[in-house]
C-alpha cells in the first residue's frame, strides 16, 4: 500500500471537517459572526479618518446576503473536500483512479481559497479596510486558513509512485 496516498486521505479529512464545522457553527450560532460581517461591511470600526468609508454598506439585507454567501462557501468547501477524501480513500489502490479523485479535493481547496482569501482578505480586508479594526479584524485567522488550504492542495497535487 502506498503510504503517501494514505497520508493524502488523512490530511483531507480534518480540512473537510474544519470547513463543515465552520459553516454549520455559523448557522447554529448565526448572530456571533453575523455581527462580524455587519461591522466589517459597515466599516464602523475602521480608522476615523479613512477616506474609503464611501464603500461602507449599511443595509442589513446585504449583510445577511454576504453572510449567507460566506456560510454557503464554507459548507460547499467542506462538502467538496469530503467527497474528495472519500473518493481518495475508495480509490487508494488504483493510481489512475486516485489521481482522478483528486479533482474533488482541488475543487474544495479552490472554493476554500475563494472564501478565505478572496472573501476575507481581498473583500473584507482591503475593500472594507477590515485590517484597521481592533475588534473585527479576521485577517490573521483567514490567512492561516488560506495557508493550510493551499498546503493541502500542493500536497495532494504531488505525484504518487505505483
Amino acid at each position: 500500500m502506498n503510504i503517501l496516498r494514505i497520508c493524502k486521505v488523512l490530511v483531507c479529512i480534518p480540512l473537510a471537517l474544519f470547513a463543515l464545522l465552520t459553516g454549520i457553527d455559523n448557522l447554529i450560532d448565526y448572530g456571533s459572526n453575523y455581527s462580524f460581517v455587519r461591522h466589517v461591511l459597515s466599516m464602523d470600526t475602521v480608522f476615523s479618518n479613512n477616506t474609503l468609508k464611501w464603500r461602507a454598506i449599511d443595509q442589513p439585507i446585504i449583510w445577511h446576503f454576504a453572510y449567507a454567501m460566506i456560510i454557503s462557501g464554507e459548507i460547499l468547501t467542506g462538502v467538496l473536500l469530503s467527497i474528495g477524501a472519500i473518493g481518495l480513500a475508495r480509490r487508494i489502490h488504483s493510481r489512475d483512479q486516485f489521481i482522478r479523485a483528486k479533482n474533488w479535493v482541488y475543487l474544495g481547496c479552490t472554493t476554500g481559497f475563494l472564501v478565505w482569501f478572496f472573501g476575507f482578505l481581498v473583500i473584507g480586508g482591503e475593500w472594507f479596510s477590515m485590517w484597521q479594526s481592533d475588534k473585527w479584524n479576521g485577517a490573521q485567522a483567514a490567512f492561516r486558513f488560506v495557508v493550510v488550504i493551499m498546503l493541502v492542495m500542493i500536497f495532494i497535487a504531488m505525484p504518487e509512485e505505483e
